[in-house]
Parts: structure tokens; C-alpha cells; sequence
């Protein structure tokens, strides 16, 4: 007899099936072999006891603080502890009890249902502009058309075009200066009909910019302040526009002004919602998130905003993660932005690992060759 430990990110169904597991029930030992561990803030005393006593009836568990049992705090923070099929019975058995439980309960079931993607799509970065931060993004006019041609042969399904820098400190540019940066390359792109190979995005919120790209075959709005201006929500209505709905705290000039959350997960989470609410109030059916690496956070905010990005899927929406080159990559390891392009793989393979589905980089060729070196381990 041989004996040999199995990895956590293995493929769950693909190893049953290899098995020769009865198909009825692969879902229900693929369920129990996913684990979840959900930090519970704020609960009423009363709703910890129940979901204690409720968890360890099923075998799962929930840690609560010293002194819940006697109700020593009205309000407590706990960690559950389940199985995929253990959060789905606790979710429908929570939904019949008091103390907020029923709340809790609709919250379960979202984290029960949420799916990983199996692929990522890779987006390049063309700049417009002579100022942003990475020298080798920076494209005038039609020069752009090589890089962009060179970008889809490596694999880039997506190709981001934007004519103002959003880096910290970065000045403001006028709709009228920002277009005159992006349309030679916006016009090159239409007449060589580049849109017919990939998805052309323009990272801009000026209506007069995006208006321009979207009669010239563009089909992604990638607007850092969220869709704050309802113009340009009219906009990607009205062109059946795809909409990136960035999360960003303050503007490129203040952001990193000592950036501050009562909970950053929970607060991107809301403001994303939100976004997604009023998106959809306008007409706008394809939503992507983007949760805004480096857009006002520390870089403990980025590396946890990462580590536990699955907690957006409950949106049901695709994520996009934008890390590639940037300077919390320094802050970790000492590195001008010529050097960073190891940092960027390991950060970018670890947000598609938890739910990233779309990567935002500037080294296609790059990331499409980690991506098939990861996707051949969990295959494996």
C-alpha cells in the first residue's frame, strides 16, 4: 500500500472521474473536498451560539472569542470553518434562526455557489502619453499598430488604449488634449480593422474620448473613477459597451494620501456593488470589476485585496487585476520598474488563482507563457 497527500488546488471532479467515481456523486465529494474559512465581523452573541452549536452538528466549526458562551460582548467576531457542503446546509438551516442569522445565512449561500474561472484573459497596455510610469508602454501615433499587432500574436485578447496617466500625482489632462494623444492610434486601429481580431478597450472617463473609440469599433470602457459621470454610463448603454468599473479612493492626485478603510475588502466590496446597481439602473448588461491595485491602498490594502479576491465573485461578475509593474512591488522587494517583471507574474498568477479572470499587464508574450506553465499543474 502506498500513501501520498494531495494538493488543496487540485482539481477536485478531475480526479474523481479519473477515480471511477459513480457521476451521482463526483458533486457532492468535490463539494466536501473545498473548504472555506469566511471571517464572520460583527455578530450578535446570541446568533455565534447557534452557528457554533449548528456547525459542530454537521462537522464544521466556528472559533469565537473567550467568553461568547456567556455572552460577555453583545457582538462578537468569529471564523467558520466548512466544507462546500457544509456551508450549503448552513446556509439553508441558518435561514429559520434570529439574532441576524438569516442576513448571514443569504451570504452563505452566495460563497456556496461561487465558481473560479478555469482561464484568464490577457489585456495589454498601450499608452498614449509621455508620462507614464513604465517607459516601455509609452506608444505616439501609429508606432502603436506594431506593438498592438505583436501584443495579439502573444496571446492579448484585449488591448487597453489610454492617452492619460492615472500613477500617483499624475496631472489632469483636458478631453481635448486626451483625444488629440489617442486618435491617430484610435484611427490606425480602425482602419486596419484590429478590432476584428481582438476587444479594443479605452481607459478614459471623458465622454468625448470614449465616444470617439466606440464609433471606431472600441467595445470596452475602462473608467477608473467607477462610472461616476452618468454620461458615460449613457454612453456604454447605448453602444452595448462592455463597462470596467474600477474602484479608486480619492483621484490620482490624493489617492495615496494616507489611504484609510474601516475594512478594505468590505468597502471595495460596497462601493463595487453600488457601481455594479447604478451600471445596470442605465441599461449596461457586461460588467467587469476591477478592485483597483494601487488606487489609494497601502500595500498591506493591495496584498490583501489579492490574497482574498474570491470574496467579489459573490458579484457574479468577471475581475479584472492591473498590478503589472507597479511600485508596491518595490515596497516588497527593492526594484526600479524595469526590474519588476517577476513580481508582476507571481502577483498576477496568485489573483487568478483566487478569481481574477482578466490581467491587465504590459509583458503579454510573458504572462501568457506563466499562465500555461500554472494551468499545466492544476491540469496535471
Amino acid at each position: 500500500m502506498e500513501v501520498e497527500k494531495l494538493s488543496n488546488d487540485i482539481d477536485a471532479k478531475k480526479i474523481l472521474i479519473h477515480l471511477g467515481v459513480d457521476g451521482g456523486g463526483i458533486d457532492i465529494l468535490a463539494s466536501k473536498m473545498t473548504h472555506h474559512i469566511i471571517y464572520i465581523r460583527d455578530l450578535h452573541v446570541g446568533g455565534a451560539n447557534i452557528l457554533k452549536q449548528d456547525a459542530l452538528s454537521i462537522g464544521a466549526d466556528l472559533a469565537v472569542p473567550r467568553g461568547t458562551v456567556i455572552a460577555k460582548t453583545s457582538h462578537v467576531d468569529c471564523i467558520l470553518i466548512a466544507t462546500g457542503k457544509q456551508l450549503e446546509i448552513l446556509s439553508k438551516k441558518e435561514l429559520a434562526q434570529p439574532f441576524g442569522l438569516k442576513d448571514l445565512a443569504k451570504k452563505l449561500k452566495q460563497f456556496s455557489k461561487i465558481k473560479k474561472p478555469s482561464h484568464v484573459e490577457i489585456m495589454g497596455i498601450i499608452n498614449a502619453n509621455d508620462d507614464s510610469f513604465f517607459s516601455g508602454s509609452r506608444f505616439l501615433g501609429t508606432q502603436a499598430i506594431d506593438k498592438i499587432i505583436s501584443m495579439i500574436e502573444d496571446g492579448a485578447t484585449i488591448i487597453d488604449v489610454g492617452g492619460v496617466s492615472s500613477r500617483p500625482n499624475s496631472l489632469s489632462v483636458h478631453a481635448d488634449e486626451e483625444l488629440q494623444r489617442v486618435k491617430p492610434i484610435i484611427d490606425a486601429i480602425y482602419q486596419a480593422k484590429l478590432y476584428e481580431k481582438v476587444q479594443f478597450s479605452c481607459d478614459s472617463y471623458e465622454p468625448k474620448v470614449l465616444s470617439y473609440a466606440l464609433e471606431r469599433g472600441f467595445s470596452i470602457v475602462n473608467d477608473i473613477t467607477g462610472l461616476q459621470n452618468d454620461e458615460v454610463c449613457k454612453l456604454c448603454a447605448s453602444y452595448d459597451a462592455t463597462a470596467v468599473i474600477m474602484h479608486m479612493q480619492g483621484s490620482p492626485q490624493t489617492m495615496q494620501k494616507n489611504p484609510h478603510y474601516k475594512s478594505v475588502i468590505e468597502d471595495v466590496y460596497s462601493f463595487l456593488q453600488e457601481r455594479i446597481n447604478k451600471a445596470e439602473s442605465f441599461g449596461i448588461k457586461d460588467i467587469i470589476i476591477d478592485v483597483g491595485i494601487g488606487f489609494g491602498k497601502t500595500l498591506e490594502h493591495n496584498l490583501l485585496l489579492i490574497k482574498h479576491l474570491e470574496n467579489f465573485l459573490r458579484l457574479e461578475k468577471q475581475i479584472l487585476v492591473g498590478v503589472s509593474r507597479k511600485s508596491l512591488i518595490n515596497q516588497i522587494f527593492p526594484s526600479s520598474v524595469e526590474q519588476r517583471l517577476a513580481g508582476t507574474l507571481a502577483l498576477h498568477l496568485e489573483a487568478f488563482r483566487h478569481g481574477a479572470s482578466i490581467l491587465r499587464v504590459h509583458d503579454v508574450y510573458e504572462h501568457k507563457q506563466a499562465l500555461a506553465i500554472q494551468q499545466a499543474l492544476k491540469n496535471i
